[in-house]
């Protein structure tokens, strides 16, 4: 894969930083924002080659970025380590602009709540979800992410606002299946399960929620409005809430929801099975185009 990000002109250490999200992604099984999204950005036309982001401002309390219109999944890894190396005694909101994409959220948080750190973080990304009742795709889809730290592992709550998310868009499209009935919707109201119509904008993602996703819109909607208010320009980008917890409630509701699924715990259990199994297993054709290199 380092040979990969090199060929698409990527320098080493940024080269590093995309490796590590993408086998992150693979070894938690959320394949959609794996490695098949390094051959996706190598179909761009132009591949958005990374640059650090630009320090603008640093208040009490606020620091803001512009990441130049550079690939997010550097440039919000580079914001937070940047806020890692010197973490806020009480709270701080960092913004991230003009960046994208940033991909999966959860491996941000993670690093953070490993720092003893709660970690609030939200994104933006250019047009994937359309009105449940028809028209163009107008919002991001726009997760939501809450890391908390906790022993033996942090708790990640990492929640997408479509009802699939585009990294599942993308694997469908690129492995010739379907996407679940009803997960994208035309201009005119009719749903699809085609993921080429979602890739060629002919169609939306549904906001989740079935019959109440305009609660999924409202919360997709309120995420652009938080991130475009606060990074004061146009375009897709990322705010993130650093603070020192007080508290960590985690155990508590972990009791109630007893033997029952916890948000987070299927990543942190298929990656503990992952490294036990010592190997990730990727489509041929993939493997073959991540190996011939640059």
């Amino acid at each position: 894969m380092l040979a990969r990000c090199d060929g698409l002109g990527f320098e080493p250490r940024h080269a590093e930083i995309l490796t590590d999200h993408f086998l992150d992604a693979e070894l938690r099984g959320a394949t959609g924002h794996g490695v098949e999204r390094l051959r996706w950005l190598a179909s761009f036309d132009r591949t958005p080659v990374a640059a650090d982001p630009r320090l603008v401002e640093r208040l009490d309390g606020v620091v803001r970025y512009d990441a130049g219109g550079s690939l997010g999944y550097v440039a919000l890894a580079e914001a937070i380590t940047a806020e890692l190396a010197h973490p806020p005694a009480g709270a701080r909101l960092v913004v991230v602009s003009d960046c994208f994409p940033t991909g999966r959220l959860g491996h941000y948080a993670d690093r953070a709540a490993r720092e003893g750190l709660v970690c609030l973080l939200t994104a933006t990304s250019t047009p994937r979800i359309a009105h449940p009742e028809g028209g163009p795709p107008m919002l991001g889809t726009n997760p939501l992410c809450l890391g908390l730290p906790g022993a033996p592992d942090p708790t990640v709550v990492d929640v997408s606002m479509g009802r699939v998310t585009y990294g599942a868009v993308l694997k469908a499209a690129a492995t010739g299946v379907s996407l679940p009935a009803g997960s994208a919707v035309r201009a005119d109201g009719s749903r699809t399960d085609d993921p080429l119509a979602v890739t060629g904008q002919g169609a939306g993602i549904v906001p989740f929620g079935a019959d109440q996703a305009y609660k999924g819109f409202a919360l997709a909607l309120l995420v652009e409005l938080l991130c475009g208010a606060l990074a004061g320009q146009e375009g897709p980008s990322a705010v993130i809430l650093l603070a020192r917890p007080p508290a960590l409630p985690t155990a508590t509701i972990r009791r109630l929801v007893d033997d029952r699924r916890f948000p987070g715990e299927h990543s942190a259990a298929t990656l503990a099975a992952t490294r036990k199994r010592g190997r990730v297993d990727l489509p041929d054709d993939l493997w073959v185009w991540v190996s011939a290199g640059g």
